[in-house]
């Protein structure tokens, strides 16, 4: 399958046969930094606004609130300017994505992540030196900037250059980062929260470090081939993928699949352009809804409570605030070890068991949660209550780790064809930072008028996701990227109608 019409039925060469090599592991690595710096931010908000200085500096009326007796406990952080200074930065990185689609069709893979990441730079310095909410927000809105340009890139690039029979594993490289983003900047707020009025000022600042590291990082990399071969720098190209493969691989093969896919794509270009072709097309139906219901079920799993306002809830619960600081560290660190042994067994038992388990193991933490909560009331739970929330809440991570954090960003990364990939991957990020951007902005509100039954809304949700994912997700494991047409969808008991024209559905049926 080649730009969207099928082609001699032959399967693409897997990458060299699948071998691994040192290099595409270090250039994976290198450019899975990239998940540092949202998995930085992810952590950082939460806990700066759980802060009493940064409270105490720009939102006092919250503290009165915590100060009051009378105060109903689910209700102290209900502000929607607090809200906004963690949800503008996603609101910012929406219409990032967007552009990046173009930028990396124009510039490649690597130029839109130096971009996102020097732009992530500046919001940092721009937050540490904040001296009223409006800084604060146009800080974050860098942050957007940077964080819509290397969500759209970074995945796209490690799908694009890891072999086929190791891509899940090496493509999760980049929520692994997130993970150790998330797990620093909890670390960093445990730390900061003990320096009195500028504490907050050193977490927000230290941004700049995963950004920085990005930055280094993405000069030691080559461009993608597919990137290169994209913008005509033919010898480029064959010198990454050599690279990539090993100085005694054999490349040729693997260099035409590219280019054939790629002649196809610029052959329909022309025609029209890669948003217009995913919207209108039928064929790249099943894509579509992908990029868009992915992103979706991911936010609406219940994660952003575990994400961004772990300590808020902590606190919310009983919890003080050194305490809530650190169950968001212990959280963090199981997350992060749930990553890890999700990018173990991706490709061994493929992507929609985890799917599946792990949404499971989702809606049981939820329910039980909000049954713990709510039969305590709008009280401070007793301490043996906390420390069960404490351990489900953990368990919810680490279902959450191995199935839809990962699994979110691997999936649409090597879903579509080459002639739509920078579109859909900008869809896909678009709508995963709206819908975060819609929950961050909503949370605290929802949690001040369902309280405990917040967890239950969670868990319908996980519930529809799961049955969609059994029934409409086809299996990608060891698929290369350029077979992925013919091999998943066409086969498909659903997506082969969209995928297939009358003639040739009738022609796979009277093969069966």
């Amino acid at each position: 399958m080649a730009g969207g019409g099928f082609v001699e039925n032959v399967p693409s060469r897997d990458n060299n046969d699948g071998k691994i090599t040192g290099s595409v592991i270090l250039t994976c690595i290198m450019a899975a930094s990239g998940g540092l710096i949202f998995g930085y931010d992810i952590g950082i908000s939460g806990g700066v606004t759980a802060m009493e200085s940064f409270l105490k500096e720009f939102f006092p009326e919250i503290l009165k609130k915590m100060s009051s007796s009378e105060q109903n406990e689910y209700c102290i952080y209900d502000s929607q300017i607090l809200t906004a200074f963690t949800s503008s930065l996603y609101i910012a990185g929406l219409f990032a994505s967007l552009i990046a689609a173009s930028a990396a069709k124009a510039l490649g893979r690597l130029v839109v992540m130096l971009v996102g990441g020097a732009a992530f730079f500046f919001g940092a310095v721009l937050n540490a030196s904040a001296i009223n909410i409006a800084m604060l927000i146009i800080g974050r809105i860098m942050l957007g900037f940077g964080v819509g340009f290397t969500n759209q890139a970074t995945p796209l690039y490690l799908a694009e250059v890891a072999p086929a029979r190791w891509r899940g594993a090496l493509t999760t490289a980049f929520q692994f980062f997130i993970g150790i983003g998330v797990l620093a900047a909890n670390l960093t707020n445990y730390a900061t929260s003990r320096i009195p009025n500028w504490g907050w000022r050193l977490s927000l600042g230290l941004a700049a470090v995963p950004a920085s590291i990005l930055l280094v990082a993405a000069l030691f990399i080559p461009d993608t081939p597919s990137s290169l071969l994209h913008r005509g720098k033919v010898t480029a190209a064959r010198s990454a993928l050599l690279r990539l493969r090993g100085p005694t691989a054999d490349i040729e093969a693997e260099l035409q699949d590219i280019t054939r896919s790629i002649e196809a794509a610029e052959a329909r270009d022309r025609d029209e352009g890669q948003f217009r072709r995913m919207l209108r097309r039928r064929r790249y139906r099943p894509h579509l809804v992908m990029a868009v219901l992915i992103p979706l079920f991911q936010q609406m799993s219940g994660v952003v409570v575990v994400a961004f306002f772990a300590p808020v809830l902590f606190r919310t619960v009983g919890f003080g605030s050194d305490p809530a600081l650190m169950s968001a560290v212990i959280l963090g660190a199981v997350n992060l070890a749930s990553i890890l042994i999700a990018s173990i067994v991706i490709d061994r038992y493929g992507r929609k068991v985890l799917f599946l388990q792990g949404g499971l193991q989702i809606i049981i933490c939820e329910v039980a949660v909000a049954w713990i909560l709510g039969s305590n009331g709008e009280g401070k739970l007793p301490k043996g209550h906390s420390i069960a929330v404490l351990g489900l809440m953990c368990t919810f991570a680490a279902g959450f780790g191995w199935s839809w954090g990962p699994l979110s960003w691997v999936v649409p990364s090597e879903i579509f064809p080459v002639e739509i990939r920078s579109a859909g991957q900008s869809i896909n990020v678009a709508i995963n930072l709206g819908a975060t951007f819609l929950q961050t902005q909503v949370f605290l509100s929802m949690l001040c008028h369902l309280k405990y039954g917040i967890f239950i809304f969670y868990a319908a949700w996980v519930v529809v996701m799961t049955a969609f994912v059994a029934a409409f997700l086809p299996e990608t494991k060891g698929v290369p990227l350029d077979s992925m047409m013919n091999s998943v969808w066409a086969g498909h008991w659903f997506w082969c109608r969209y995928v297939l024209d009358e003639e040739e559905r009738k022609g796979q049926e009277s093969n069966k």
